[in-house]
């Protein structure tokens, strides 16, 4: 008999028939990656690892879209804390810690011996990305639009995309993507292989999502599992040298005049004004 399903508040978790769903909680329209999210995400995907009734995973998100990303209204502190004149080694260990906090968050899903299939419906932005390119499997719906936005925030994006994306739609659409922070619709995100499948609606997404889950969950287990393992072998041997990486740049280098204004420009609802300091 499986054990009961946990409790979060960022994140909900049900299983049925050997698929579990997880649906990433909405404040508003989407989820915002706040301080609850990081915390729980790990905890969730440890369960799942660990549970034997589960044998898929179904990841989506609530209301009309997946996720807005990182919650800069409650982690802005968070990144400031490191942004001052006087932060010296100490800040900067803290802020270390913090950045690799965020990675184990989103790397829970990689290592998670499950299969991880991300349904996709509506904006996935910033850390969305992040956190699908963690996943097995990416579906979407024919509205879904994807961003790497961290640039946009005089930001290098550190917590998976730049680690796991390359490997997913090449080293050109990825730089072209990271270095722009543009904005793809399902029909070019379907033609560079982010995702491989694209249904007209969410519904429809939802229905193909579990569906696929559960045709993973109707093979022999620790074979699913078998395969998993081995394709992460090299990818995510890499992924792990790739975050180390950003995790050092950004705790050296992400303090500045351009993320100071970025985060102002974001408060204030303007245009950010860069000037490469």
């Amino acid at each position: 008999m499986s054990t009961p399903v946990p409790d979060f508040s960022a994140l909900s978790l049900a299983l049925e028939d050997h698929v579990a769903t997880v649906v990433l909680r909405a404040t508003g329209k989407a989820s915002r990656m706040g301080p609850a999210f990081w915390d729980e995400m790990p905890k969730a995907f440890a369960w799942l690892d660990a549970e034997p009734d589960v044998r898929a995973v179904v990841l989506r998100g609530e209301g009309e879209h997946f996720s807005f990303g990182l919650d800069l209204a409650t982690m802005a502190g968070d990144i400031l804390g490191v942004l001052a004149d006087q932060a010296l080694a100490q800040e900067r260990t803290r802020f270390l810690g913090m950045i690799e906090r965020l990675q184990r968050a989103i790397s829970s899903v990689a290592a998670c011996k499950k299969p991880v299939v991300a349904a996709i419906g509506g904006w996935c932005i910033g850390g969305g990305v992040d956190l699908v390119t963690a996943c097995d499997v990416r579906l979407a719906s024919r509205d879904a639009r994807f961003s790497v936005r961290e640039v946009k925030l005089a930001m290098v994006a550190d917590i998976g995309t730049l680690a796991r994306l390359p490997a997913i739609v090449g080293q050109g659409h990825a730089r072209l993507l990271a270095l722009t922070g543009d904005d793809i619709d399902a029909t070019r995100a379907e033609r560079i292989g982010l995702v491989e499948e694209v249904y007209e609606s969410q519904a429809a997404l939802f229905d193909a999502a579990r569906a696929l889950a559960q045709r993973i969950a109707k093979n022999p287990p620790l074979v699913v599992q078998g395969v998993k393992a081995v394709l992460n072998e090299e990818s995510e041997r890499a992924a792990s040298a790739s975050l180390r990486t950003v995790a050092l740049w950004n705790t050296a280098f992400l303090p500045s005049h351009d993320l100071r204004e970025a985060i102002g420009a974001f408060t204030e609802k303007r245009q950010p004004t860069f000037d490469g300091r």
